[in-house]
């Protein structure tokens, strides 16, 4: 049947046409499976709500919200006319499966050098950051929001970095210099006001106390700040202060090739490693059309549960030293370099491989890689169940983390929290079950879920999770397949060398994918995995070059960190010490 039949229109497309009428949507085509559709700023409001509020199974979770610069862009074929683009990408729970992606996308086409719309934090809290984050590095200004004010970079910034007149190298900017001047004017705006953020200093009996943890603390995990408006011990308002952390790396994919913005995306989420290549180079694929053999499937999920499981035994080591056992971190971090010996023997390098390629990985699996990956299986579920007898199940871990800061799945899904903080609530959302990328629909494996939704579960949930990860690993090991470990596709980066070696065509195209890069197609795709925090994204768009003319990177800790002020009124600084620590967040995955 056509494409255009209403049958074959996606189903979330044609109630949007029921109730709106097919004539205020321009629906734009793209390379993945997510139903994209152009709206006029009027009608945003009015559709996004209905998204949300109105459908039998709605759009519960503004997955992200971001803009694109226009103006330079060549390949915009029946799209509206636009100077700048916002976006919103929206999820539900309830649609995620087999037949339907469980996504939409809706697109407001903006114009004028700066323009403005309004705040959209009333339908979806978690808009807030997001707004503040397209403020801040496009200059779209967003009318009624509670606080718009930069949030990546500091107060005293020129400019608007995501824009295409902003330059993407520091060697085209003027050389750095800190003047008296410029430092009391940094240091001054470091200084918290709580006026601006709608903070009283005190009431009719007493002053308030405002802390501040960070941004050097052990227990901010990283460069982060969170400023606690305190009456006593009680905390009556926290602020979260990020962005000490941000280096522009959705800019730098601007001025590297497709293949050379690879070793970027380790740093993201510094301890997922592999698992950061993933939704990237899967999304490049979905927009260069190709299609890896099974062998690689394979091989990158088994090295990305490889991460799962040392970046989650960092998360435990950590969490238990928070709540003031020291002894397990120890031994944590001196197991997990037995995860990374095996990652090293078959990458060749430990925390950062950057070892996914543009098709496949970078070479295949060595000799002697199955006893390596052996070994570990037979020794770590065992040292695993050590751990939960000593200290999971531990008295005090738990009346230290038992009903702190508790929220439920409608409340998870407000905030756009993914990964364990939802699947504690008793959601049993995992993205590797709902949309299975990668071979995962061939892995048996369960989703672990918690009751309370508090502290206590999100980490009971990872310890879980940990369990699953050596299952499918042990699926890996027992059902490699055989075949190539890169796809024989010309976009395939770089080409495989044995080819190179036999013909001249080949030795050119080899010698301009890996000089240049590859020339991808135009268009736009996304990919979502189940990261080892949550939900982590590639919003890529293609307009025919060597390089991404726009890489939108949704993390997980981002949401994460923006609803610790909803989840912590009331309580008291160690639940607030308990709370940070059972998020497991990185900054660099924040701040990018």
């Amino acid at each position: 049947m056509p494409d255009g039949t209403p049958a074959a229109l996606p189903e979330v497309v044609r109630e949007l046409y029921a109730r709106f009428g097919e004539g205020r949507f321009v629906r734009q085509p793209t390379k993945d499976d997510v139903p994209t559709l152009w709206v006029a700023p009027e009608d945003r409001d009015a559709v996004l709500r209905y998204l949300k509020s109105s459908l039998p199974r709605p759009f519960s979770m503004l997955l992200d919200l971001q803009a694109v610069d226009e103006r330079m862009r060549r390949h915009r074929e029946g799209l509206p006319r636009a100077d700048f683009t916002l976006f919103y990408h929206l999820l539900s729970i309830e649609r995620c499966g087999p037949q339907e992606s469980g996504q939409v996308r809706i697109k407001v086409p903006l114009q004028g050098e700066f323009p403005s719309i309004k705040s959209i934090v009333e339908l979806y809290a978690n808009a807030n950051w997001y707004e503040r984050e397209t403020w801040d590095l496009f200059g779209i200004r967003f009318e009624g929001h509670p606080h718009l004010e930069r949030i990546l970079l500091p107060r005293y910034w020129q400019g608007h970095p995501g824009r295409k007149e902003y330059s993407a190298r520091a060697t085209e900017f003027d050389p750095y210099l800190l003047t008296a001047l410029r430092q009391d004017q940094e240091q001054a705006a470091l200084e918290f006001k709580p006026e601006e953020w709608g903070m009283r200093r005190g009431n009719e009996e007493e002053d308030f106390m405002f802390l501040n943890l960070g941004p050097n603390h052990p227990s901010a995990h990283g460069a982060f700040r969170i400023v606690l408006q305190l009456d006593g011990e009680e905390i009556i308002d926290a602020v979260p202060e990020i962005g000490y952390h941000h280096r522009g790396a959705e800019k730098m994919a601007e001025r590297q090739s497709w293949h050379s913005f690879i070793p970027y995306t380790d740093r993201i989420d510094y301890l997922g490693g592999v698992m950061n290549n993933l939704p990237y180079v899967l999304a490049v694929e979905k927009l260069a059309g190709i299609e890896v053999p099974d062998r690689v499937k394979t091989i990158r999920v088994m090295m990305a549960e490889f991460f799962r499981i040392t970046s989650h035994l960092l998360f435990l080591g950590t969490y238990l030293q928070d709540m003031g056992a020291m002894t397990p971190v120890f031994f944590m971090f001196a197991d997990r370099q037995k995860a990374y010996d095996v990652i090293e023997a078959v990458t060749g390098f430990r925390m950062h491989p950057a070892w996914y390629r543009i098709g496949g990985v970078a070479h295949d699996l060595p000799r002697g890689w199955d006893v390596k990956v052996r070994e570990f299986l037979d020794w770590f579920p065992r040292r695993l169940e050590e751990y939960v007898a000593a200290a999971v199940e531990n008295s005090i871990l738990r009346g230290r983390c038992v009903g702190v800061a508790p929220y439920d799945t409608k409340e998870a899904l407000e905030w756009g929290v993914t990964g364990a903080g939802l699947r504690a609530t008793g959601c049993a959302f995992d993205y590797r079950k709902a949309r299975p990328y990668s071979g995962y629909q061939h892995f048996e494996f369960e989703v672990p879920v918690g009751r309370s939704g508090d502290a206590y579960d999100r980490c009971v949930v990872r310890v879980e999770e940990l369990r699953q990860s050596c299952r499918i690993i042990r699926q890996c090991l027992e059902h490699m397949p055989a075949g190539a470990y890169k796809a024989d596709h010309p976009l395939t980066c770089p080409p495989p060398r044995e080819r190179m070696l036999k013909d001249i065509e080949t030795l050119i195209t080899h010698f301009l994918a890996v000089s240049w890069g590859p020339v991808i197609p135009p268009g736009e795709s996304t990919q979502l995995i189940e990261a080892t925090k949550g939900i982590n994204s590639y919003y890529l768009t293609s307009d025919g070059s060597t390089m991404s003319y726009r890489t939108r990177i949704r993390t997980p800790s981002f949401p994460h960190l923006q609803m610790i002020p909803y989840v912590i009124r009331g309580r008291m600084i160690p639940d607030l010490v308990a709370h940070l620590a059972s998020i497991d967040f990185v900054m660099a995955d924040v701040d990018r």
